[in-house]
Order: structure tokens, then sequence, then C-alpha cells
């Protein structure tokens, strides 16, 4: 009758083979025939699997009946092997534990789609009476099961530990009898526990502060970020205070207050900050029926801020930290998303009557665009504060090209701390005076220095290229890949990405600065780092677990030849058709010592050799399904996944790298490098990406991306400007030769600029905008 009824996927818990094949297969009819599925539990007619090898005996015989008599789909099918009680002094049970993680292991490798189960609570029973042991004991058996392929567990959650959190001493005694590393593993354990107090150290801590007045309940709950009793304090809340709104700008907002301040000094760092908007957000969402009760009421913010990635480009992790942080400091966020365009920015500026407009980008042609905002921002004749951020930004382009057109504040604020303090300046009547005016002294003194400063002696392009790296490529013959033209990666697993990841990067997107792992032990920012690091595990781990993203990718080999700082792309060796040209630009500084003026192309044998060549290319991304991934009330885990998933975007760019230089091209066949000297790039051969610093344009991603069919391979597409989307994406370039090294292009001349629009087959003032930030000449 319940499954008839039941919406949904439904489990039924149990059937076995205790009465025999017959009623196994009837009960296992009518389950499928409602579409569920079912836990097995090991047992047969002869009673309870205990061993091993009656584990997996009863499971592969239950697993054949089904897939094989009854046609059900293995998917459907959960195996509970049956965790049974160790520690009891009974020697024949000290193996129990071990016994169902190697079935589990065995099950998973074996049994193909199915997955194991088990009821947690039964490991422990003999000491029940001690949840301190207890608890170590699940958090242990779970650790060490899941590892083995474990998928689910009936467990009391309130009745687990943070495995790195337990104790030392008790970890190791725990360690020793759930996988029976010595004989008198009982015993000790039995000792220890006798000698400790059975208490819970979690509900010691909350007690302390449960007991405290309800603002200072409050204050509590949003400086370390806890929502567990929201609901039962803000009730009492509602007796002292007359409205929601009262609430709202009394305690919670001097809690708000309070870690604005904490942040302000450094003494809290961003992930606690992101926490505390959270709990923010759950306040408000609860005291919502209350604040509609009365119409007339509202709530007072400190200013009004727009906020916009600009047109043409899709990165939005840091202007979404930024506007966690500022409503965290009262201020009302108009968050308008990524891509908005100029018109949309004045227009929501005007309506809304905002007190300060915030742009942001990340590609460097988002530069160009936050200098016609500034334009128009003056040509309606606005008075606002125009801030300025992204990762491409900086105090002197803010100084030096956007300033200028805008008669208003024009200020750069580089990361979430400085831009805190930015608004909390010049929205401060007494001090938005003087602030802004230091600020427009300050950046006169830049513009000043920028353009007295000594000029750099440029070659011209025809000089620059005779002074170009000439190799030898009949000395050293290029190497044929092993892997001619396209081959895609449709959903590459996760947790072979997971083990490249370059931690560093991921706590400087969280503004905790160290170097991996020695941050997790700093002592100032080493406990946030670490409750960070381990969610991001967690995080990670339930991604792998449950296929939250999906990882796609395409990689490239193709002949090719250089043609002066052209680099040709061919069908074929016979080079009679050609695939793409890939247009390239030449360092033109003068060099002061006999190093050359470099071209992508140097590192790829002249047509006029008669040699073939090869060049590689790739597009990924780990950002697929990411959006429905996304939490609407929950900052931090939006953050934390969004900053993850970049992460694996660059793990994974270096572990394909790793498999072309060892196997699809081959030409490092018996690299054996270390983590760290992956870090630092000690391999042979680069992959440039399109856009930076040695090829900036980023319209050369055009090229690529119809090369390898990207958008139809991977799903990655390209903006206006040519952002990628997923933002959680890479693309670039494969070069093999041993010569071949990363460099800055630097600046250059005119007479390159209109060669380049001339090899483009494209104006000189589409050039001079793509190359914008890289002329030497206004």
């Amino acid at each position: 009758a319940g499954l008839k009824c039941l919406q949904g996927k439904a489990i039924v818990n149990s059937i076995s083979l205790k009465e025999g094949e017959k009623a196994f297969i009837e009960k296992a009819e009518k389950i499928k025939n409602y579409g569920a599925a079912v836990v097995i539990m090991a047992f047969d007619e002869k009673g309870q699997a205990v061993t091993y090898d009656e584990k997996i005996k009863i499971c592969k015989r239950a697993y054949d009946i089904l897939v094989n008599k009854v046609n059900y789909k293995a998917q459907n099918i959960i195996f509970d092997p049956n965790i049974l009680t160790v520690a009891t002094g009974i020697e024949e049970h000290n193996n129990l534990a071990v016994d169902f993680i190697n079935a589990t292991a065995w099950i998973k490798k074996n049994l193909k789609h199915a997955k194991v189960s088990g009821g947690v609570s039964n490991l422990s029973f003999a000491f029940r009476g001690n949840n301190t042991v207890r608890e170590a004991m699940h958090s242990v058996f779970l650790y060490h099961a899941i590892k083995a392929g474990m998928d689910m567990a009936i467990v009391n959650p309130g009745m687990l530990q943070i495995y790195d959190e337990i104790p030392k001493d008790l970890l190791q005694l725990v360690e020793d009898v759930v996988l029976n590393q010595k004989d008198d593993a009982t015993e000790r354990l039995i000792d220890f526990a006798q000698n400790i107090k059975n208490v819970d150290d979690k509900k010691i801590k909350i007690a302390d502060w449960r007991n405290l007045n309800i603002d200072e309940k409050l204050k509590h709950a949003l400086t370390k970020g806890i929502v567990d009793f929201l609901e039962e304090d803000l009730k009492e809340a509602l007796k002292k205070y007359n409205s929601g709104i009262e609430i709202i700008e009394g305690p919670l907002m001097t809690g708000m207050n309070y870690v604005g301040k904490l942040f302000g000094e450094g003494k809290m760092f961003l992930p606690q900050v992101v926490k505390t908007a959270r709990v923010m957000k759950k306040a408000v969402s609860i005291l919502q029926p209350y604040i509609e009760e009365d119409q007339n009421t509202k709530t007072k913010s400190a200013g009004k801020i727009l906020l916009a990635t600009v047109k043409g480009d899709v990165h939005d992790i840091g202007k979404n930290i930024v506007s966690v942080v500022w409503s965290c400091n009262n201020y009302e966020i108009i968050d308008m998303g990524v891509m908005v365009s100029t018109k949309n920015i004045i227009e929501t500026a005007i309506k809304e009557k905002v007190d300060i407009v915030s742009l942001s980008g990340l590609i460097t042609p988002s530069l160009e665009e936050m200098v016609n905002v500034a334009k128009q921002m003056e040509q309606n004749n606005f008075t606002v504060p125009l801030l300025i951020g992204g990762a491409t930004t900086s105090k002197i382009h803010t100084a030096v090209k956007i300033a200028p057109e805008y008669s208003g504040a024009t200020i750069y604020a580089g990361d979430a701390s400085q831009a805190v303090m930015v608004v909390n300046k010049i929205l401060n009547a007494k001090k938005k005076e003087d602030y802004i005016k230091s600020i427009s002294e300050e950046y006169k003194k830049i513009r000043e220095a920028h353009y007295n400063k000594k000029s750099m002696e440029y070659l011209s392009l025809k000089d620059a290229r005779k002074n170009q790296l000439t190799l030898n490529f009949d000395k050293e013959k290029p190497i044929i890949p092993k892997i001619k033209g396209v081959k895609v990666f449709d959903n590459y697993p996760v947790k072979d990405i997971k083990e490249y990841i370059n931690w560093d990067f991921f706590f400087k997107a969280w503004e905790l600065k160290g170097r991996f792992p020695q941050i997790l032990d700093d002592s100032n920012v080493g406990i946030e780092a670490r409750k960070l690091y381990d969610d991001a595990q967690i995080l990670l781990d339930d991604i792998i677990k449950n296929n939250l993203l999906k990882a796609k990718a395409v990689v490239g080999f193709f002949p090719a030849n250089s043609v002066n700082d052209d680099i040709v792309i061919y069908t074929n060796e016979t080079k009679t058709k050609v695939l793409t040209t890939f247009h390239t630009l030449r360092q033109q500084q003068e060099k002061a010592d006999s190093s050359k003026n470099l071209s992508l192309s140097d590192f790829i044998a002249p047509k006029n050799t008669g040699i073939n060549d090869y060049i590689g290319a790739f597009a990924l991304t780990t950002g697929i399904n990411i959006e429905k991934q996304l939490n609407k009330t929950d900052d931090y885990q939006n953050l934390l996944f969004k900053t993850i998933s970049d992460r694996l975007a660059e793990a994974f760019a270096e572990l394909l790298h790793l498999r072309v230089r060892k196997e699809f091209w081959a030409y490092a066949p018996n690299e054996n490098l270390s983590k760290n000297e992956l870090k630092k790039a000690k391999f042979q051969g680069i992959r440039p990406a399109v856009g930076y610093p040695a090829c900036p344009d980023h319209s050369g991603k055009k090229g690529l991306f119809d090369l390898l069919d990207v958008e139809k391979n991977t799903g990655i597409t390209l903006s206006e400007n040519f952002a990628m989307y997923p933002t959680a994406s890479v693309s670039g370039l494969y070069f093999a030769n041993k010569n071949s090294k990363y460099f800055g292009l630097g600046k250059i001349s005119k007479d390159q600029a209109v060669d380049y629009a001339k090899r483009k087959n494209i104006s000189i003032n589409l050039a001079e905008r793509l190359l914008s930030q890289n002329l030497n000449y206004k």
C-alpha cells in the first residue's frame, strides 16, 4: 500500500534469502514492479553472514538471482553485509569490522553498480553508556568503510565526531579496535573508557553562551556563524522588541557591525564573515512574516551600492565576496550580476538612486568597459563615487585610465577588506570630503609619475624580429604526437583531478594569506584556514560521490609551422590545407643583455626549414551543472562551491598537461616530478592560455574554439569579449619544444599593432582596442 501511494523513488528495507529463494524472488518481483530500490540483508537459509567469506558469498548469490532471474536493475540493489559488534571480549568478534570493510570493497569491485549500506550503531554496543567512545568508533569505522566504497549508512548524526578532531590517544585506541591491529586493543580501549568522563564537550560549549541575554546570544550566533538556535532566539527577541524591524536594526545590526569591525581590524577572516552573512539572511527570512505585518516600517541601510561585472565578463566570485562583506556592514546591495551593459548600469543607478557604483571584471577587455562606464557616468552628470575592483584592475590603471574620464571620485578597491574600508569612508559624512581629496591627490601623483617616468626603449618590429630566438630544429627533430586530431573527455573523474589542486590559490581566493600546508598551522589564520580546508574536503567528497560537477575537456594535436610571427596549423603533414592560423605577438622592448625578443612562434619550426612540427590545443571545464548546486540562501556554500570549481579547473589543466607530456604527445614519457615540482612548472613544454601574458589578445580564443569545436565538445561558450562560460574553464596551447618557456609580451609599438591588424584582417582601431593594455602609445 505504501509503495502504491509514495511519490518519488522508494527504498525497501529489507529482504533476504533467509526464507529461501522462492520467497526472496516473490518479494523482489513486487518491489521491482513498484519501481523501488531494495536493501538486501546478508542472510541466507543458514542465518546471518558473519565472516568475510560468508558476506561475499551470500551477496553474490543474491545479486545473481536479482540481476539474472528477476531482471532487477543493479543500480537499485543495496547490500547490507551486517555491521556487527566489536570489542566484546570474544576473540571471534575482533575482526568483524574489518570483514565488513573488506566485503564492501569486494562488492563494489565485483557486483557492478550495487550499493552498500549498514547500521553503524551495532558496531559500538559493547560501550553503551559511553558516548565519547561510541562516537569515535562510529567516525573511525565510517572513515575506513567509506574509503572502501560504502555508499550510505543508518547512523545518528549526533553521535559522530570529525575524524581529525578525535583526540589522538583515543583515535589510536579506536583504530586498533576497529581495524583489529593489536591483540590487546579491546582491553586497552576498555581501560581508557573507564577513566574518561562521559560528557559532551559540544553541549558544554553551547551552554556557556546559551545562558547569555538575548542580545548577546544573537551577537554570538552572528560572530560564530551559528544558525541552530535562531528560531527560538528570535521568538525570545520578539518578546523584548516591538517588531521584526527593531530586532534587525537593534541586536542583529549590532552584531553585524561588530563582525564588520573585527574584519576591518583583521581579527576575523573572510570565511567567518561569509558564515555571518548566512546567519543574518536566515534571521531576516524568519522575521519576514512579522515585518510584513507592519507595512509602515522599513529597515534603514547604511547606503545603497550598485554592483556589476561589466559587459562581456562572466566572472563573479570576487564580486560576490565583496557583496557579502558589504551586506554584513548594513549596506543595501543591488547586484546586477555578470555581463552587464553600460546602459543598464547607468539606467539602474539613476532609477535606484544609488550612493555608489562598483564595477568588477577579470579579463583585460573589462578594463576598457570600465573606462566606458566612467565616460557615460560623466555624460549623465553623475556625482556618486565609482569603485573599481577585480583581478586585472590595479590602482595605477584606475588612476591613469579611468579616473581622468570621470569628475566624481574614482577609487580602486583591491579586495574585500579594502572595499569595506573605502565604502565606510566615502559614505561617512565626516570623513568623505577629506578621504576623497586624499585619493584625488594620490592618483594625480600616480599619473604624473606614470607619464614622467623614463620611457623604455623599444625596437622597431623589424629589428625585434632580427633579435628573435632561433632554434636548431634540424639537430633536435620535433616529436610526433601519439594522438593526432581531436580527443574528447566527456566526463573525466573528478576524484582523479582533485589530487592536483593547488591549495595556495584556493586560500588566496578567500583572502587567507599563506602557503599550503603551512597555512593550516599559521598562528594568525591557521584555525580558520583549517576549518575552510575541512569544509572544502567535505564538499569535494560530496561532489565526487554524488557527481555534482561534470569535468569535460577536448585536446587536439596538429601539424604546424611558423611563418614570421604566425603559427600556421594544417590538416595533415602534406600541408596542402590550412586549418587555422594563430597570430602571435613579439616583445619589442630593447634588451640590455643578450636575451631575445620572444614570440610564441619561435618555439615552432619555420615553414622554410621543411621540418614537420606540431602544436597542441586544449579547452576544459569543471563548471558544468554548477548553477544547479547553488543555494539561494547560503552564500558560504555557494562561494565555497565556486572557488572549489575554479581550483578543479586549474587542477584539470595540470593533470591533462601531464598526460599530454607522458601519453598523448609523449615527448617526456619518463617524466617523474613531485607535486611541488609540478607547481613550479619544472616540466618540459608550456601551455600558455590565450588572453594572458604571452598572447594577451583574448579574441584568439575564437580560433582555438573553432579548431577544437569547443562548444560542441565541452559546452563552454564565449562571451562577446571572449570570456569563457562556465567560469571554471581553462583553454590554451601546448608547445613541446624543450626551449619553450613562459614570458610576458610587455608593451608594443604602433608598427606592430598595424602589422597585427593586417595579419588578422581587422581594423587598426579594433586591434588597438584588443591590445589596449599592451600599447606603448596613447
